[in-house]
């Protein structure tokens, strides 16, 4: 007995299509959007401090959004290659020796430097991994970013204890920025594949996307080979 092919009625069809339409359109729209806006506030902290002659819009009859941007990028690249020779590094020494005799300021600049130079740090093993690990209960796994191995005082105390603890960074769902720092037996951490963008998508989504994952082939067993008898 042969099934009849389901009809789908007109409305459902153009809901379909209208769904289809905004799941393109809707990421395309909002990356625009965000990269626009973020064009605009640069423009508007830079532009006011450029000086007449060297804006472009002086000189045109349009405006020229992105100067803004192009002009800090070339700035801040001026001052990190300056930074890097002797002069400037007495510079940026002599800044923090002023900068560290400000009680509150002091902490603030601290902060936010190591902050900026950890994630920033080409040979930084932060956040390069992520892996599952059972909490808030046994039998149940949260995803966690991989930070680093425990260091300094918390690392002496661990190892007093015969401990090997890891530093993972437990986030929320769907807005991962803000979480908890917790210390696992490095043995409890079961490391994924899966690349740290990847990890962000899975938990702002609420694990509605997955990414792809090809599962590894294990190499089969050597088999030995099996000795020939002597036909003598």
């Amino acid at each position: 007995m042969t099934e009849k092919p389901i009809k789908i009625s007109v409305a459902a069809r153009i809901r379909n299509n209208f769904l289809a339409g905004v799941i393109i359109c809707a990421p395309i729209a909002i990356t625009f959007w965000l990269t626009w806006s973020v064009i605009h506030w640069a423009d508007s902290w830079v532009r006011p401090y450029i000086p007449a002659r060297y804006d472009p819009e002086n000189y045109l009859n349009f405006a020229v959004p992105g100067t803004g941007v192009l002009i800090a990028m070339i700035f801040i690249t001026i001052i990190g290659f300056l930074a890097k020779n002797l002069i400037g590094q007495s510079i940026v020494r002599f800044g923090e020796s002023i900068v560290q005799r400000v009680p509150l300021v002091r902490t603030i600049y601290k902060s936010v430097k190591q902050i900026f130079e950890t994630v920033l740090k080409e040979q930084g093993t932060s956040f390069k991994k992520v892996g599952l690990i059972e909490y808030p209960s046994p039998g149940l796994w949260s995803m966690v970013f991989i930070s680093t191995d425990a260091k300094g005082e918390i690392a002496s105390k661990f190892n007093a204890m015969g401990k090997d603890m890891v530093a993972v960074f437990l986030p929320p769902t769907p807005v991962p920025t803000a979480g908890f720092l917790v210390f696992v037996p490095r043995e409890k951490i079961t490391v994924l594949d899966m690349s740290p963008e990847d990890g962000a998508k899975l938990l702002i989504s609420g694990g509605l996307v997955s990414p792809d994952y090809r599962e590894k082939l294990l190499a089969p067993k050597e088999v030995p080979p099996v000795p020939i008898k002597s036909l003598s």
